[in-house]
């Protein structure tokens, strides 16, 4: 269990730092936009964002052989 936590976590660190590392202006700038969006419409999207990952989680099916 701990061995696929982990990978899913290296995934997770290598998708999030394609942008900053192939776009790092436009990333920048993204953040910037961000930071002032409201706190209501980011927590909107990180659970449409759970919801999704739940979803694929679910689809791809149960236990790794």
């Amino acid at each position: 269990m701990w061995e696929e936590l982990l990978r899913a976590l290296g995934l997770v660190l290598i998708i999030e730092g394609i942008l900053p590392f192939l776009y790092p202006g436009r990333w920048r700038a993204l953040v910037q936009q961000l930071a002032s969006v409201d706190n209501r419409s980011l927590r909107t999207a990180g659970l449409i964002s759970m919801l999704a990952g739940t979803v694929l989680l679910m689809l791809i099916g149960g236990s790794p052989e």
